[in-house]
């Protein structure tokens, strides 16, 4: 997290919280999401705006984590605007040699493979987990089929509950 951030958090401890204002979908865009876009339907049905502004995104990349209830949260100053998820908390690339790093740039290790229902592919990383970007099934395929990672089944709907991340914060809020 930004020390402007800490700092911020620091001077104005008791800033409400924001709720389904930003989006990240399956591909790690993240999406502005209005009052219009919010009546409209949930995410990802009514995505909203892509961000585009670069310093913008590097900013929501530094400052983006869970909280104790699996809810992600992008720290903007002293308040948490929480995240509606398309599919995972994070969205992984794969690289030369099978590196692999979230749509944050954080690099992760791989402890374990998921595929679902669907035939995705989901990474549990010791920095969280989340699904593999579709431009990289080739490589995730190459990985599984080499034996290099070995898989395990599981049904989408199972996944926020094991690996303990909510998609849509919004609507399960308690003051909601």
């Amino acid at each position: 997290m930004d020390d402007i951030v800490r700092q911020a958090i620091a001077k104005w401890p008791n800033v409400p919280n924001c709720w389904g204002w930003l989006g990240l979908d399956a591909r790690g865009n993240w999406y502005m999401r209005d009052d219009r876009t919010q009546a409209a339907g949930p995410f990802p049905q009514a995505k909203g705006s892509v961000l585009r502004h670069e310093k913008l995104i590097d900013f929501i990349h530094r400052n983006y984590e869970p909280d104790d209830q699996g809810r992600w949260f992008f720290q903007n100053g002293p308040q948490r605007v929480y995240v509606e998820l398309e599919a995972t908390p994070l969205v992984f690339r794969i690289g030369a040699g099978r590196a692999v790093a979230a749509h944050t740039g954080r690099s992760a290790t791989v402890k374990g493979v998921i595929v679902d229902e669907g035939g995705h592919v989901y990474l549990d990383t010791d920095i969280g987990f989340g699904i593999v970007h579709t431009l990289d099934m080739e490589a995730a395929a190459d990985a599984i089929e080499s034996g290099a990672w070995r898989t395990q089944q599981a049904a989408a709907a199972e996944l926020p509950e094991r690996f303990h991340f909510v998609r849509h914060p919004a609507a399960a809020r308690a003051d909601a």
